[in-house]
């Protein structure tokens, strides 16, 4: 075995390695962005190494600067993690050059899968259905748009590189490939530095159901079962799942058998993942199953499948990397129980799932459930990578069992400081459908409005705020028996106006204090009563109109989140009314939701244009954002240009004034 490996990774999949690493006696090396310099995984290895600025065009996608440290710090072998470097056999070949072991795949594995048309003609000679479509090398604009009318709309154009969903595109009609080729092939070559495509049919009901594989040097592949990756949004998984709902003996073998095919026929070595595409429009049918990708590493999902074996999935990427055959032959390995996996993110779902970037002023998690993560409260979601902040995996003896362990713990997610879909997988966990098991990768789109819009915070959560604002539940929790009286008048209740934003919205909230432990708040004409029981600073008992109930409530300067009933609601302090209030729907200005660079400008000054209209496509943290028009009107100022980088709130255009217009 290894007596020290470099991680060439950050976040959570850095974590991940170390513990395991730590566990064996591996000695650990983690490297670092500036951006990263004080994250928890430099913190958590055994020694770190700086490798480059926050852009990890220029760090973490650094080749030389990662080989480099690894042999200055004496590590014998380099684990990729996911993502980055970790599907790319140049670096494989680097490392190897460099008299390292990499901890994966071989090059020519990797290139055998790297790119998801030739992969898909290798799995034909393998004998491994694929699915329909135009795999070839013809990128004409015009002969895709051919194609694309002989395989029959609705189709998906996706980038042959890569993977996350980027680069995809669904193509319902005719008239909109054009554009959505174009949008493909950007993305494609921004994310992977490949505008390559290919066509294939889009299904109906499909659903995503992946298998892992594991190989070694001695010539023995087997498979570690399913898991179903259907609940996805802008082609991302949300919540993972092992084993798959509704998979029978007869089909689980079928597809195992074929995954552990496509791993042999590249001599694969190392954790893979082979994902199919299934037509489930009939149900889970052996002859509806089709080969979509191989993932050549392990796959962020891999805890689930962890949690149904038993297994510790980065303990065998470590043995058969240093030589050790398959800890455990095929017929050795059994499915135990029901595992989830939610991924909580920094990203605001009522905004089509836009990433949030920020401090995380709370994250508290709960017990009862493994949370994988690299980052801790007091830490920023930054703009250069992706915005995960914990993925929540849940265990049980059923199905059901599972899945409420998974709501459980979600609602008990503390997280604050920043936008987060914490109450969307909430909601989703709830969705009669996926509860039944009735999955397939369209079922977020047709839920709508039911997932997507967080729930006005109730008059419980704004007196919370309001009395968070004002300093009496901290006075509630001061030891010193006179700070339980600080504020009350011998001579008439004292009221104070607080103005609270929620939501984008100012709301003014009157507080009138009855006795040190009991006041009535006064909003929207509405007028309540609550009793604080007791606080401790954070934690808070209450009396609301009778209801007794508990919450936690956290300030941190003018920001406030208050935490009960499962979900968490933010507020920001405004010292006057206007002071902090957001634009309203339908204003005169598109600005920068997050720091970015310019792609796309759609209009000019003096142009007329409709509420809803695309005008300028920015491209940040790897993804194309389309910003439309908030009304009509006519622009009246365009102050960017194609190729800027553009800062979180630059106006990108402006109209003019209703009246004018």
């Amino acid at each position: 075995m290894f007596r020290k490996i470099l991680i060439a990774n950050r976040g959570e999949i850095a974590c991940r390695v170390i513990r395991t690493a730590r566990r064996m006696g591996v000695a650990t090396v983690a490297v670092y962005s500036d951006a990263d310099r004080d994250a928890l995984h430099v913190e958590m290895a055994d020694e770190a190494v700086r490798i480059g600025p926050a852009e990890a065009a220029k760090s973490y996608l650094n080749s030389a600067a990662i080989i480099e440290a690894a042999k200055a710090s004496g590590a014998q072998a380099l684990h990729p993690g996911y993502g980055f470097l970790s599907e790319n056999p140049d670096f494989v070949e680097a490392v190897e050059s460099a008299g390292l072991v990499f901890i994966g795949p071989s090059a020519n594995a990797i290139r055998a899968m790297g790119l998801k048309d030739a992969a898909k003609a290798l799995m034909e000679k393998a004998g491994v259905p694929v699915v329909p479509g135009y795999h070839g090398e013809k990128q004409d604009a015009a002969f895709l748009a051919g194609e694309a009318e002989t395989i029959g709309y609705p189709v998906l154009i996706k980038a042959r590189a890569g993977g996350g969903g980027k680069g995809m595109r669904r193509v319902d009609q005719p008239a909109d490939f054009a554009a959505a080729l174009e949008s493909a092939r950007r993305e494609g070559e921004s994310a992977f530095g490949d505008g390559r495509v290919l066509v294939e049919k889009y299904m109906a009901k499909p659903r995503h159901i992946e298998v892992q594989v594991f190989g070694d040097g001695h010539g023995n592949v087997v498979h570690l079962f399913e898991r179903d990756c259907s609940l996805q949004r802008r082609h991302q998984k949300v919540i993972e799942e092992a084993p798959a709902p509704g998979m029978t003996a007869e089909m689980r073998a079928a597809m195992g058998q074929a995954a552990v095919r496509a791993a042999a026929a590249i001599g694969y070595s190392g954790a893979g993942t082979v994902e199919f595409i299934a037509d489930v429009s009939e149900g889970l049918r052996q002859d509806r199953f089709y080969f979509m990708e191989m993932n050549t590493r392990l796959q962020v999902e891999h805890p689930v499948t962890e949690s149904i074996t038993g297994l510790d999935l980065v303990e065998w990427q470590l043995r058969v990397a240093a030589g050790e055959p398959l800890p455990k032959r095929q017929e050795e390995l059994a499915i135990d129980g029901w595992a989830f996996e939610a991924r909580l993110y920094a990203e605001n779902p009522a905004r089509d799932f836009l990433p949030a970037i920020g401090r995380l002023t709370v994250f508290d998690v709960p017990d009862g459930a493994r949370i994988d993560s690299g980052v801790r409260a007091g830490d920023r979601i930054t703009p250069f990578y992706d915005p995960m902040i914990a993925k929540v995996i849940t265990h049980g003896r059923s199905r059901s069992e599972a899945l409420s362990r998974l709501e459980i713990a979600l609602e008990q997610c503390r997280v604050g400081g920043l936008t987060t879909n914490a109450g969307f997988l909430v909601r989703l966990c709830r969705h009669p459908a996926f509860a039944a098991g009735d999955v397939d990768t369209g079922l977020i789109g047709r839920a709508g409005e039911t997932l997507l819009a967080d729930p006005q915070a109730p008059e419980e959560a704004f007196a919370l705020a309001a009395l968070s604002a004002l300093g009496f539940l901290k006075a509630a929790a001061d030891p010193d028996p006179w700070g339980h009286i600080r504020g009350f008048r011998l001579w008439g209740a004292p009221a104070q106006t607080v103005f609270l934003d929620h939501g984008g919205a100012e709301h003014a909230l009157r507080v009138t204090m009855l006795a040190p432990d009991r006041f009535r708040v006064e909003h929207n004409d509405i007028e309540t009563e609550l009793r604080v029981q007791s606080a401790d600073g954070r934690s808070v008992r209450a009396d609301f109109e009778g209801r007794v109930f508990s919450a936690t409530v956290h300030r941190d300067g003018n920001d406030i989140a208050v935490f009960f009933g499962g979900h968490g609601h933010a507020f920001a302090l405004a010292e006057e009314a206007g002071h902090h209030g957001a634009a309203a729907p339908g204003g005169d200005r598109l600005v920068a939701p997050m720091p970015g660079l310019v792609r796309i400008v759609s209009s000019a000054p003096g142009a007329r244009v409709a509420k809803g209209d695309a005008l300028v496509t920015m491209e940040a943290m790897k993804m194309e954002l389309v910003l439309a028009a908030p009304r009509d009107g006519v622009v009246a100022s365009l102050p960017v240009a194609v190729g800027d980088q553009v800062a979180e709130g630059a106006l990108l255009l402006s109209l003019e004034p209703e009246e004018a217009a």
